[in-house]
């Protein structure tokens, strides 16, 4: 398969939940028809019109040109007509529920239907693409392509190869998401957690740990890292930072404290008591803090605000 990102033409876009309009508009964005497919057409229209919320809020804060997004607005659809979709498609990019056997299901109905060119793609943030590519019978065109939420804000994706991905069909996906405003990182391995989770994940062992520990509660665990580390990552990777400093000064602190930190395989003590207490955070007023004196809302609007505030710097 050529890496030309440009012979993908049409896009359908499975799920209309928290993840699928925004991935929508970012392909529409970049020149593609895009139709939101839903199980029901109102659900699908539902879809739609959060969609266009979003590429209207892109549009005011000058992250897509007036022009692009009225070419996006026009090439937007939702439909509830899976086989046809399907089979007009270039890309899929399916937003479903994290269910593998759910998944396998899905990508085989869709293999059996899809162009022979046609490249099937997941936004799972951690099941195995390998896995979800056995069930179709061509698995070099199936990949994993991870937006990070919020999608339509949010410049990674993470496009993750599987055992038998063809490596031109993950670089042509590069190669697109670059087109539609994207930052794509391509992880040569399908391994749990992908790259970003991984990273993640290993600070939320490690923040857990501090807080089970007594060093500090959860609102200094917190602070730490938004206003030290984290205020720089943006601009000042992990390793660059360990370049800046120079390996030799890195390695003394980092065999000095690793010898500290937590290894603990599985769910920390402090997050198991918390599920048996039915802590479970916002959906339930207490997790970590307690949400009846703290707004979810707000936390979240303030987030997109420093998001689309970094985006218009760096755009």
């Amino acid at each position: 398969m050529s890496a030309d990102a440009n012979r993908f033409q049409r896009a359908v876009v499975i799920g209309t939940g928290m993840m699928g309009p925004g991935i929508a508009v970012t392909l529409a964005a970049g020149g593609l028809r895009v139709t939101l497919l839903s199980r029901k057409q109102e659900t699908a229209r539902t879809g739609l019109e959060k969609a266009l919320g979003q590429l209207d809020l892109l549009a005011a804060n000058g992250l897509v040109s007036e022009e692009a997004a009225e070419g996006a607005r026009a090439s937007l659809s939702a439909s509830a007509d899976f086989d046809p979709s399907i089979r007009e498609a270039d890309l899929v990019i399916e937003s479903a529920p994290e269910d593998m056997e759910f998944k396998k299901q899905l990508f085989a109905r869709m293999d059996a239907l899809a162009a022979p060119e046609a490249v099937l793609a997941s936004n799972t943030s951690g099941l195995s693409i390998t896995e979800i590519a056995s069930a179709c019978t061509r698995p070099e065109r199936v990949l994993t392509t991870h937006f990070w939420n919020p999608p339509h804000l949010m410049p990674l994706v993470e496009v993750v190869k599987g055992e038998k991905t063809d490596p031109g069909v993950a670089i042509a996906v590069v190669d697109l998401l670059r087109r539609c405003g994207k930052t794509p990182v391509l992880v040569k391995k399908d391994t749990p957690g992908q790259l970003g989770n991984r990273l993640q994940m290993a600070l939320v062992r490690e923040a857990i740990h501090i807080v089970e520990s007594g060093i500090a509660d959860p609102e200094d665990v917190d602070l730490a890292a938004k206003t030290g580390f984290g205020l720089r990552l943006p601009v000042y990777g992990i390793l660059e930072h360990q370049d800046m400093v120079g390996l030799d000064l890195g390695s003394r602190v980092l065999d000095y404290v690793s010898r500290d930190l937590s290894n603990v395989r599985g769910l920390p003590r402090l997050v198991r008591e918390k599920l048996e207490n039915g802590e479970l955070g916002v959906k339930t007023g207490k997790g970590f803090y307690d949400w009846s004196k703290k707004d979810a809302e707000a936390v979240k609007q303030r987030r997109d605000r420093f998001v689309l505030e970094f985006l218009k710097s760096r755009y």
